[in-house]
């Protein structure tokens, strides 16, 4: 696919996928949509790519600060929203379980690591990326807001679900009910940012963070553990996940990277991964 709203970069294991449209300040398209969707199905389908990190052009001085008004406007004008994405739009994270088939629920369908690194305002649909992400680091003075209700719209994309999740039940209810801003600094102390850093300072976090994991944790426990974390998100039974840990255990402690594992702690030195 040729990528015009977005650019796309490996290194060592780790993609690094900008939202960019600098000239809009990185807002939202459906064709931006289109490409970030098709950037984490290859990213998914690549088993080099252990961690994906998400920013925006810093030249549109943003992260994302929600849907394009342009673009809004056209909805009033057609009658109703359209999310002007084509039908054949790649599904990452798809077919996992039930519950991950939907806009951006997808991110939990994924064994692919993503990190945030919200370098600027994110707002609406921004926010949202950040929201469903693994982990989030945050410029200390980004503007966040979830900017819902100043539209006339419900909050969107699953928030209800996730926020309480994410920073529990009173200040989810506060944020989405009056779609106030917060900066990164607050998100951090209330637990929705991981980290909050000063701007210029966030990308080299992010990709500081994802090569720790790629250079330190095994491969497939970094594919387990995330798919652990998601699907216990869809039940309330303790019994569940443990009888899954088990078995991920009884399988994880017959490879090659369990042995590699247990040598290096023995012999004090980094592993060496295979990814078997």
């Amino acid at each position: 696919m040729e990528l015009k709203t977005t650019h796309w970069d490996v290194v060592d294991g780790v993609g690094t996928i900008t939202l960019s449209r600098p000239r809009r300040h990185n807002s939202w398209t459906g064709r931006m949509h289109t490409e970030l969707r098709h950037l984490l199905q290859a990213a998914e389908d690549d088993a080099a790519i252990r961690v994906v990190v998400i920013t925006g052009d810093p030249e549109g001085e943003t992260f994302c600060p929600g849907a394009d008004s342009q673009a809004l406007e056209t909805h009033g004008e057609r009658g109703g929203y359209d999310p002007g994405t084509p039908e054949d739009i790649a599904n990452p994270g798809y077919g996992v379980d039930p519950t991950f088939d939907a806009d951006f629920a997808y991110f939990l369908g994924f064994e692919t690591i993503t990190i945030a690194a919200v370098n600027g305002a994110a707002a609406g649909v921004g926010l949202v990326i950040a929201c469903w992400c693994d982990i989030r680091i945050i410029a200390d003075d980004a503007k966040l807001t979830t900017a819902h209700g100043k539209l006339n719209f419900p909050a969107e994309y699953g928030l209800t679900w996730l926020l309480p999740r994410l920073i529990g039940l009173s200040r989810a209810t506060d944020l989405l009910l009056t779609s106030r801003p917060i900066l990164g600094s607050e998100a951090a102390d209330i637990g929705l940012a991981n980290r909050s850093v000063p701007r210029a300072d966030v990308l080299a976090t992010a990709h500081h963070y994802a090569h720790t994991l790629v250079d330190t944790i095994s491969p497939h426990s970094l594919r387990a553990t995330k798919r652990q974390l998601s699907l216990d998100m869809t039940h309330n039974d303790a019994s569940r996940s443990i009888r899954d840990a088990q078995a991920r255990i009884d399988q994880m402690s017959t490879e090659a990277d369990y042995r590699e594992g247990t040598a290096a702690l023995v012999d004090k030195r980094a592993p060496r991964w295979t990814g078997h």
